[in-house]
Formats: structure tokens, C-alpha cells, sequence
């Protein structure tokens, strides 16, 4: 089995160099540092840590926060936790802890800080072997009392120790670690996030961890399908739903809705811009975009399993899965109306739709370059069928051509213009400013000056009606 080259030379010079300074402080004062958990992890993949996770034993919390002053001053992320940062640098520096369960829920553990705490014991507290890693950063050398560097090679995800059950959110880690890293689980692992309950974890951390699904995944049918292995898919029912949904096998030779969604999941993952909102919505878009089906699914008597209506039927179901990972409204905004008419796109392309559609359109999807990624992925995922897409370069050719191609129209004329006019704010204001609003979607007017000339051709209608 080949040994890995010195992981050391797979950081970035300047982090590089950061680490081994501070281990050389560390080391001078008596101390001992190792580079750990999802630092070393990346570099074993190939991959560039965002931020240095340093373990530093021998001293006290205090005692740290002035070994590396006045070259790195720190700030306390958790004292009770012995986690200190480097203001202004990605390094984050951790004591040795052992942690003791004695509650229920995500913050049932009694924490000690423990600066003489062996290396394996620590680590022993760690989720998986992969992540229970250490790197001297003086030497090279790799600490691995788990062999977790083994498992690397063999691509298998593999929990730590029994202690792995004690916080839930262990098991959406996994989804999410197994989706970027294309790993295998191990069966034991699978069995034991089986007897995991999801608890009370906080909407927040379950939401990061589907965010780094959606970001980051490129197996995202392999996490996906974990989570459904570990009957952690119940936690999640719209999702649950989609299993066993039957659909038209002309359409979609590949299976059932669960299926299907995703295909269109990895579809997307190979086609992400790298902006992390815009990702983010679409993922989560192409991930809702078929919940209204088992609502709507029937076997007609024809023998074709149809779905009428399933689009706007989705909305509640989209709703509801939001709501277990986030409350932030403006994402459900975003991601709702892509949902609602993710088959907009080949509607309005048979039907040649009109300009006036289109700019309707953008106004209710927010971004028409959005929806095109959200059906592009829905065509991708219906394998072996290669279907071409046409409707997607002509419908943002014509949004390009409108100026929505990444934007809704807004209103020119408002209400400060209709107070220009003389006329004091009021509930009249509403009815004119939606008129206004409409013709100029209906390509009327495309600038001020044509929008102030229906404002005036609106208001003397209206005084010659009210005479």
C-alpha cells in the first residue's frame, strides 16, 4: 500500500508557512501543536482547507492566548471549550477536551478542558476515521489511531467509536461528507445511524448540512441515498414521499420520483456557477421541484401514470421541507416559484410565448436563469433518454434581449411620480401603479418618459370619468 507524500507541500505557501510558525512558538514554550480533523482530511483528498484546525496541548486556555501573543493575538470562540482564533487569520486553535454525555439533545454533554489529554483520546470523541487524523506540522508525521488514512484509501466512511450516537448531527455530516468525497459506508456505520433520533437538533445546523450538500456534493446521489438507508429519510417526509412514486416510464424510463430527483441532483452538481446563493437556490429548487407529484399522481385509465397540476401542487410541500431547515423567508421566496413553474420553460418555447409572457414570467420566478438551470437539471435526470433542450437558449436569448435575464422587471412609474402629478398619497394610488405596472410589462412603455405619458393618459381617463 503506498504511503501519501508529505501533505505538508499540498498547502498553499503562505498557509504553510503560517502553520509551521506557529508550531515552532508553540514548541519553543514547551508545548506540543498538530494540524487536525478537517484540515488533514482535505489535504488527504486533494483539496485546500479553508482554515487551519489546530490541537495544542500542554497548556491551559490563558496560557496559549500569551504564548502566541504579540505575533497572534487571539479571540475566544468557546472558553469553557478551550477554542481560541487568530484575529484576522484562518486558524483556529482547539485544547484537548474530553466530553461526557449526561443530557438529552445536541447540548447534553458535560465539557473539561484537558491539555495533557492524549491524542487518541481525543480523537476518540471524533465522528469519523477520516476526521480522527493528526499532522505534526514540524515533522510530517501522521497521527492516525483509527486508521482512518486506510479508510481514506479505500474511500469507506467510517464512524470513531459507539460515542459517534451520542449528537445527531453526525448523521447529516455523513450525508453530506459522503456526497463530496463519493465514499462507501461501512455497515456498521449504517446500522448505528439507524438507532440515532434526530432529537431536537436546531433548524440551523441540520441547515448547514444540507447546505453543504447542495454546494459542495458531487455524489449527491450516494448522500442522498444514505440518508434513506439509515431510515433518516423519515425526518424529512415530502422527501420520504417521493420513494415508490410511480411515474410514466416513456417519460421517465429511470424509476420512480426519488429516482429521478436524484439524477437531477448530480445534473445540477455538474453544472454549479460557483456563486454560492445562486447554487444554493437552485439546488434546493431542483431538489423540491417534483414534491407536488405524490399529490397529484394517478394511474389513468388509459394505463399512463400521470401528474396533473403537480407544479403549483408543490408549493406546500416545499414549504413545509423549507421550514425544517431554515426560516429564512427570502430563500423560500426564491425557491418556491421555481417550483411552481419549473415546466414553464418547454411550455413557452412550443408556444413561442410573447414578450409580455416573459416578462411576467421573470417577474414571478425573480430570475429567468434560474428556472432554465432548474429544467435543464429536470431533463438531465430521466436517464438513458438524452432529450435535447432548445427551450433553454431561446428562452434567455429573448430574457437577455428584455434585460430579465437575471433580474424581475421593476416598476418605473411609482409613487412619487404620481404625487409629481398634484394628487396626494392615497388608496388610489394602488389600482394606477398596478396598471402602469402591467402595460410595461406588456412592453408599452420601456423607459420614463413612456411610462410618464401613460401616467398621464391613465389620470386624465380617470378625471374624465369622475366628471
Amino acid at each position: 500500500m503506498g504511503e501519501y507524500p508529505d501533505l505538508r507541500k499540498r498547502l498553499p505557501a503562505d498557509l504553510g508557512i503560517l502553520l509551521q510558525d506557529i508550531a515552532l512558538i508553540i514548541e519553543q514554550k514547551g508545548g506540543h501543536s498538530l494540524l487536525v480533523g478537517g484540515s488533514v482530511r482535505d489535504l488527504f483528498f486533494g483539496q485546500t482547507p479553508r482554515e487551519l484546525d489546530m490541537e495544542i496541548r500542554g497548556f491551559t486556555t490563558d496560557k496559549l492566548a500569551q504564548v502566541l501573543l504579540p505575533k497572534y493575538p487571539t479571540e475566544e470562540v468557546g472558553k469553557s471549550f478551550g477554542v481560541l482564533k487568530l484575529k484576522g487569520l484562518p486558524v483556529e486553535i482547539a485544547l484537548p477536551r474530553t466530553e461526557v454525555k449526561n443530557g438529552s439533545g445536541h447540548k447534553g454533554f458535560s465539557v473539561e478542558v484537558d491539555p495533557g489529554l492524549p491524542f487518541e483520546k481525543a480523537a476518540s470523541r471524533r465522528d469519523f476515521t477520516m476526521n480522527a487524523l493528526g499532522l505534526n506540522p514540524l515533522t510530517g508525521k501522521i497521527v492516525d489511531p483509527f486508521d482512518g488514512q486506510n479508510d481514506i484509501r479505500k474511500k469507506i466512511l467510517r464512524h470513531v467509536s459507539p460515542a459517534f450516537s451520542e449528537d445527531p448531527l453526525r448523521v447529516l455530516r455523513g450525508m453530506q461528507f459522503i456526497a463530496r468525497f463519493d465514499l462507501q459506508v461501512s455497515p456498521e456505520t449504517i446500522r448505528l445511524c439507524q438507532s440515532v433520533s434526530i432529537e431536537e437538533l436546531p433548524s440551523e445546523r441540520i441547515f448547514e448540512e444540507w447546505k453543504k450538500l447542495i454546494l459542495k456534493g458531487i455524489n449527491v446521489t450516494a448522500g442522498l441515498n444514505f440518508l434513506r438507508d439509515t431510515k433518516w429519510l423519515s425526518y424529512f417526509p415530502e422527501l420520504l414521499d417521493l420513494v415508490g412514486c410511480e411515474q410514466d416510464t416513456e417519460w421517465h424510463p429511470e424509476g420512480d420520483v426519488w429516482t429521478h430527483t436524484l439524477h437531477c441532483l448530480d445534473a445540477f452538481a455538474r453544472r454549479r456557477i460557483g456563486v454560492e446563493w445562486e447554487d444554493l437556490v437552485v439546488g434546493l429548487a431542483v431538489l423540491c421541484h417534483d414534491l407536488g407529484k405524490p399529490l397529484t399522481t394517478y394511474r389513468a385509465e388509459d394505463g399512463r401514470i400521470r401528474s396533473p397540476m403537480h407544479e403549483p401542487k408543490g408549493e406546500q410541500p416545499t414549504r413545509s421541507f423549507l421550514s425544517r431547515l431554515t426560516n429564512q423567508v427570502d430563500l423560500h421566496h426564491e425557491i418556491i416559484p421555481l417550483v411552481r413553474r419549473h415546466l414553464t420553460p418547454r411550455t413557452f418555447y412550443k408556444d413561442k410565448a410573447s414578450d409580455g409572457a416573459i416578462r411576467r414570467l421573470a417577474h414571478q420566478v425573480k430570475r429567468i436563469d434560474r428556472l432554465v438551470r432548474v429544467a435543464e437539471a429536470d431533463l438531465a435526470g430521466r436517464p438513458p433518454r438524452q432529450d435535447d433542450f432548445p427551450e433553454g437558449p431561446w428562452l434567455l436569448k429573448k430574457a437577455e434581449e428584455l434585460k430579465v435575464k437575471d433580474s424581475e422587471p421593476k416598476p418605473i412609474i411609482q409613487g412619487r411620480h404620481i404625487i409629481k402629478k398634484g394628487l396626494s398619497p392615497s388608496p388610489q394610488f394602488t389600482p394606477i401603479l398596478k396598471k402602469c405596472f402591467e402595460a410595461q410589462l406588456d412592453g408599452k412603455f420601456t423607459e420614463k418618459e413612456g411610462g410618464l405619458a401613460y401616467l398621464d393618459h391613465l389620470l386624465e381617463r380617470k378625471n374624465k370619468f369622475s366628471k
